[in-house]
């Protein structure tokens, strides 16, 4: 039997929580009895910059080491990133595309041949969180809309991380995100 692996990779900027959303998603994973890795990719690893991360999730071990090329979902923590790059490069057909905007997906360059999701995680974290805060927001989106993660093992991977009320304030927005993507495509 060929392991099914599923691969995600993560856009955004230094100081978003980037590499923590990879983590999220990866403890995660695991918790619901699957393999996992997650691992960055940094340039000049300073505060605001570009900065992409990457989590495998697989039902068998996985023995691939080398940076996700293939994407089955990006998820865009900074929409400004669509300018400049192309970040759909190598998105594959089918590829599910999150992104942290207030506009519609529409309003972005995304081709039919994908599917595009908006959530407005910065809002959102502003409103419950009451700070800028948006990686568990962003891992919420995805679950909702991508069906591969359980919102109840993205909550004890949060909580682990964050214990208190920042954490639950952080849960409380990652589950209205959740709902927000998980209705959208539904």
């Amino acid at each position: 039997m060929v392991p099914l692996i599923k691969e995600i990779r993560i856009h955004g900027r230094g100081g978003q929580g980037n590499v923590t959303a990879s983590e999220f998603l990866a403890e995660a994973a695991f918790t619901d009895g699957l393999y996992a890795q997650a691992f960055p990719m940094f340039g000049s690893e300073r505060h605001g910059a570009p900065v992409t991360a990457y989590v495998r999730i697989s039902d068998a071990p996985i023995r691939l080491r080398s940076q996700v090329y293939e994407p089955d979902y990006l998820i865009v923590q900074d929409a400004s990133l669509f300018t400049g790059d192309d970040l759909l490069d190598g998105l594959k057909d089918g590829g599910l595309v999150v992104i942290n905007t207030e506009q519609p997906p529409s309003e972005f360059d995304v081709p039919d041949r994908y599917r595009a999701v908006t959530v407005p995680a910065t809002q959102l974290a502003l409103e419950i969180v009451g700070k800028p805060i948006i990686n568990t927001i962003m891992v919420g989106a995805f679950a909702g809309a991508s069906g591969e993660i359980r919102l109840d093992a993205l909550e004890k991977s949060v909580r682990e991380r964050y214990p208190g009320e920042l954490g639950e304030k952080e849960i409380i927005a990652m589950r209205r995100a959740f709902e927000d993507t998980r209705s959208v495509l539904s």
